[in-house]
């Protein structure tokens, strides 16, 4: 595997060819459309497999991080962490772009519940203000030993509410609970040393990051060109059910997830458990980097690599439609980065207060966004939903 990554890495960085591909095909005619949705598809999975790839570096460095802290638990070693965790959403978050479509990410056996489910229970994991015992961390009696297979046998067993790993598990045993308005939560390195179940906390964070590095790990296979995998599978598609799927994951991340349940829900019940990262604060890099995910499969660009994205068809066939879609794209990821941090603070208050309506505009945004994604899957001669009643 690490020298497929190695390979992998060194042939899609993206190079001079691919950007002035990518300016031909602006100019493509029509009756060569087929020949361009090719060229679009294969590059879309080259960004999904560098984001992937990214994603899993990234897991791999706050795996180090957090087995540096649980085996001397400092409180600077603790921050490092925290601070690893924070860097290894951004990549991540850029890749749910790639769900809604029956992916290796979604399909029936997909590991997306066992990555980034949330809203969590946290008392379902841990102790919480109230109930010094709760949690499998400290259920000694039923579970003796902590261990992976029992973390992911456990995900959403009783409910969807019971989540027992994926980034937000760690996020948990990183900051413990928000309980304060003026910043995140603030676990002390002392429950991985002193605290009572001291030993078992750290075998459940070790295990539980190990699995979210597994399941990435996964993920990248099923991306890495070469192999027998879904991106071959992916390449056989006709480039319209390819194309089909992609935009299914852009219509259905902007008017589903991101405007539907991350952004109105908080919106409306103005509760801090509704945000996505409550425990560390850092929901406004959910929203901003979810966000960017688009703009990158629009642009076909991330990091290094770039070629023919999802703008190259779009403005060969309706100019108009493309110039309105690109304009809205960045709009979105604007609105998002004006809305105040931190985010659970910036639900509160009146309708009129300036983060209440940084989040609604970033919510009309959006529903704009996947009706324009409509719009444009219509001329491609095929339908995307923007809700889960449409798929």
């Amino acid at each position: 595997m690490a020298v497929a990554l190695v390979s992998c890495k060194k042939s899609e960085s993206g190079s001079g060819d691919q950007a002035a591909q990518a300016a031909a095909n602006e100019k493509t005619p029509l009756k060569e459309k087929g020949a361009a949705e090719a060229e679009v598809v294969e590059h879309y999975t080259k960004l999904v497999s560098a984001t992937y790839l990214d994603a899993f570096a990234h897991a791999k460095t706050m795996q180090g991080a957090v087995n540096a802290f649980l085996a001397e638990p400092t409180a600077e070693l603790m921050q490092k962490a925290r601070d690893s965790w924070t860097a290894a959403r951004l990549p991540y978050l850029q890749t749910e772009v790639f769900r809604f479509y029956e992916g290796p990410i979604d399909d029936e056996d997909g590991p997306e519940g066992l990555l980034n489910a949330w809203p969590m229970d946290e008392a379902y994991i841990d102790y919480v203000e109230g109930n010094a015992s709760s949690g499998l961390v400290n259920n000694v009696g039923e579970f003796p030993k902590i261990d992976a297979a029992l973390i992911e046998s456990l995900n959403e067993k009783a409910g969807e509410a019971n989540i027992s790993c994926g980034y937000h598990a760690i996020e948990f045993l990183l900051w413990g609970q928000d309980l304060s308005a003026e910043g995140p939560g603030n676990r002390v390195h002392t429950d991985y040393t002193t605290a009572d179940n001291a030993s078992r906390r750290g075998d459940y964070l070790r295990a539980v990051t190990n699995l979210v590095v597994e399941k990435l790990e996964g993920l990248v296979a099923e991306w890495l060109p070469g192999n027998d995998n879904y991106r071959a599978e992916f390449l056989k598609l006709p480039s319209s059910k390819a194309l089909e799927k992609i935009m299914t994951g852009m219509s259905m991340l902007s008017g589903f997830e991101m405007a539907a349940e991350r952004l109105n829900v908080a919106y409306d019940t103005k509760a801090q458990e509704d945000e996505h990262s409550c425990f560390s604060d850092t929901t406004h890099n959910d929203m901003v980097y979810d966000l960017t995910g688009i703009h990158n499969v629009w642009t076909g660009s991330y990091g290094g690599l770039s070629g023919p994205g999802l703008q190259v068809l779009a403005q060969g066939l309706k100019p108009d439609l493309a110039g309105q879609l690109g304009s809205k794209i960045e709009e979105s990821v604007a609105a998002a980065k004006a809305i105040p941090v931190p985010f659970d603070q910036a639900i509160l208050g009146e309708d009129t207060a300036p983060g209440r309506m940084a989040i609604l505009h970033t919510i009309e945004t959006l529903e704009d966004q996947a009706e324009l994604l409509v719009a444009l899957a219509k001329e491609m001669g095929f339908g995307v939903p923007i809700s889960e009643e449409e798929e």
